[in-house]
């Protein structure tokens, strides 16, 4: 039973860690079945030559992406970056540190030791880094998540071949003990780098997060300031129409008195389609949603589209403004597309 305790605690250590990154389904029963999976995955005997590693690869990657939600390429990389994290350790306990207790005849050391090894590699990794890990698991754009894709495919490819590799030996070719002198040297050298880039590619999710929330709070300043231009530009005109309204009114009588109605009709519909009289582009009293909803409306002026919006969102919102605009900003631009490619060249948002 406490040897069973400390697999638990092996468990929950790297369910902890990987829910920081991973967007796991909100039910118990997901979680509880996650976290029992990493007790065993992480308890796992892993030697160099052996096909342990492959069925815990075809079991590890299809659980895992069953048990959480969100994008799918950015599942695969954190599901792929932990495999690489956790593998390295067993193979290195049960590579290297086994054959080595049981040459100075300390099984039974080993057997003990390796039951405290496990839980306290992962529970000083999640001591060490719980200050510094997302409160939620990292949202990036899909060009995002396929870089990390691809730079998490390095260390898998390296583990999977130094792993694997024995298995191909071929007799007739390499000697029995030259072939594992130079298997067991790969590993030395390759289970350390493949346990460090992983946590090199979970520090730079977390780079790259960051990186996009401020790639998008200045896009968000650079629509307020669009905006609020916009609305200066607004004012000038006001005053300018309020400043040259009696010369306006006096040229109206003018016309009047001649009995030429219908220039005079013209020239009110002149005025009528100034813009200082149209109003301004105060859609609701959000004012991160009125600078990107202004810039998408004037967008959507310029390339032909009728943008009708009814927008009722109030000052405060229970969101950053920085989701709000990203939110807002891609579903007009999913709109538009649309819009340029149907008969009813109509964006409607409510």
């Amino acid at each position: 039973m406490p040897w069973f305790l400390l697999g638990l605690a092996s468990g929950w250590f790297l369910f902890r860690l990987l829910s920081a990154f991973l967007p796991v389904k909100p039910r118990r029963g997901w979680r509880i079945g996650l976290a029992f999976l990493l007790t065993i995955v992480s308890g796992q005997i892993i030697w160099l030559g052996d096909t342990n590693l492959l069925f815990t690869l075809l079991a590890f990657v299809p659980l895992l992406m069953l048990a959480s939600r969100g994008n799918r390429v950015g599942r695969l990389a954190v599901t792929v970056i932990f495999f690489c994290l956790i593998m390295p350790i067993s193979a290195v306990l049960d590579t290297y540190y086994a054959p080595a207790m049981a040459h100075f005849g300390l099984d039974n050391v080993f057997y003990i030791t390796d039951k405290f090894i496990r839980p306290g590699v992962w529970g000083l990794l999640y001591l060490g880094t719980r200050k510094h890990l997302p409160e939620k698991p990292p949202q990036l754009s899909p060009r995002f998540w396929r870089l990390v894709l691809l730079l998490a495919a390095m260390p898998f490819s390296s583990l999977l071949a130094v792993v694997l590799l024995p298995i191909l030996q071929l007799d007739y070719i390499y000697e029995d003990f030259i072939f594992h002198g130079l298997i067991m040297n790969l590993g030395v050298a390759v289970l350390p780098f493949v346990f460090l880039t992983s946590l090199a590619l979970l520090y730079a999710i977390r780079v790259l997060e960051e990186h996009e929330r401020l790639e998008e709070a200045d896009k968000l300043a650079s629509l307020r300031e669009s905006y609020y231009q916009g609305l200066r530009r607004e004012e000038r005109q006001v005053r300018t129409l309020r400043h040259d309204l009696r010369n306006h009114l006096t040229a109206l009588r003018g016309l009047v008195e001649l009995g030429e109605d219908e220039r005079a009709l013209q020239y009110i519909d002149q005025l009528a389609d100034s813009s200082a009289l149209r109003g301004g582009k105060r859609l609701c009293e959000n004012d991160a949603a009125n600078a990107v909803l202004s810039a998408k409306a004037e967008a959507m002026g310029r390339t032909g589209l009728t943008a009708d919006f009814a927008v009722s969102l109030p000052k405060a919102l229970p969101l950053a403004e920085v989701d709000l605009c990203a939110l807002l900003g891609n579903a007009a631009d999913n709109a538009m597309e649309a819009a340029e490619r149907a008969e009813d060249k109509t964006v409607l948002l409510r």
